[in-house]
């Protein structure tokens, strides 16, 4: 069996991205790893596959769009932001899970490069290894994290002042115990919109529950088992903010066949206004902001070959509708 870039790099000492820009004689390493790479690679009789030693000498005419989930609502209006721009600038568009971390194909096309630049909204894929592989042949921009490096671009959103803004609208008609329903917490995005929470119940005087008790995986199953967990407890809040709208969903629904009324036994807020948000019953209050302009601006700033990172923060609104409880919400209201 043919020796691979993992078999170089275990013989020699190294990382797997050290053995790539060492094949790659790239300036980021020392000579001496080089020679240690290429002594293990001899050991090993590893060719380099051609796409591999071409790398340097041609463009792939590709762009890379990698995302920790490729479906639901949220990730379709994102590829279709960035889909837009690369055709407008007549490339190609690989989008693929950065699951697996290190066994995803996400991660390979990172080191070895086979694309022209990566968008990136995946945790599985690490600081360091974007900051190695970033370069003017190798533009980056991220989406899930704040990132300073050179052609390294941030796209974020104002996730905390959008959650603070949910909260303080619940508060506003009324409500005093309000829950958060939690996505992963070692999520970046997840862990602004607790803290918007947090913050908004402080700001207006209200105890902050001292651990979260409401967890689910970021879809509708996971509001609606969250939910399911919450309505087995002795004592129920008056509102729940939801990390996103799909777990808002799922959470209404395990309510409604229970015979808990939303919103008037308990409110419901959400994040992301999805599409779906304003055809569930009741009405799905959510926080808006554009996911289209979120993949389109990225593009932008991908193609713009800067070599100084731009790091760009977009708004959010409030967007009431009935299951909030605001008793004139009939259409779609938003603050400015």
């Amino acid at each position: 069996m043919a020796a691979t870039i993992k078999d170089v790099a275990k013989l020699a000492g190294v990382a797997v991205s050290t053995v790539s820009y060492a094949m790659n004689n790239s300036p980021k390493i020392s000579e001496e790893t080089k020679r240690k790479v290429f002594r293990a690679a001899k050991e090993l009789n590893f060719r380099p596959s051609g796409a591999a030693r071409n790398l340097k000498k041609r463009k792939t005419h590709t762009i890379g769009l990698f995302l920790y989930d490729l479906g639901g609502p949220f990730y379709s209006q994102v590829i279709e932001g960035v889909q837009e721009v690369v055709a407008s600038h007549g490339f190609n568009l690989v989008v693929c899970s950065t699951y697996g971390g290190e066994n995803s194909s996400a991660h390979r096309f990172m080191l070895e490069q086979f694309v022209d630049g990566a968008i990136i909204m995946g945790s599985s894929i690490s600081d360091s290894l974007i900051l190695q592989v970033a370069s003017e042949s190798f533009p980056i921009v991220v989406l899930d994290r704040e990132l300073k490096g050179d052609y390294v671009h941030n796209v974020l959103i104002t996730y905390e002042q959008g959650a603070y803004d949910a909260v303080s609208h619940l508060i506003k008609l009324g409500r005093r115990k309000i829950e958060f329903l939690s996505g992963p917490v070692t999520s970046f995005d997840n862990s602004l919109r607790y803290n918007g929470y947090k913050r908004a119940l402080e700001d207006h005087g209200l105890k902050v529950p001292k651990k979260i008790s409401m967890f689910g995986r970021c879809l509708e199953v996971g509001g609606y088992q969250a939910a399911k967990v919450m309505l087995a407890g002795s004592q129920l809040p008056d509102a729940i903010f939801s990390a996103n709208d799909e777990m808002a969903i799922g959470a209404i629904r395990a309510m409604a066949e229970v015979g808990v009324q939303v919103p008037d036994d308990i409110a419901v807020v959400g994040f992301d206004n999805i599409n779906l948000g304003p055809y569930v019953t009741p009405p799905l209050t959510t926080i808006g902001h554009s996911k289209y302009e979120v993949g389109a601006i990225a593009t932008q700033l991908m193609f713009s070959a800067q070599r100084e990172g731009n790091s760009i923060l977009l708004p959010t609104q409030l967007v009431v509708r009935n299951s909030c409880g605001f008793k004139d919400s009939v259409n779609d209201f938003h603050t400015p």
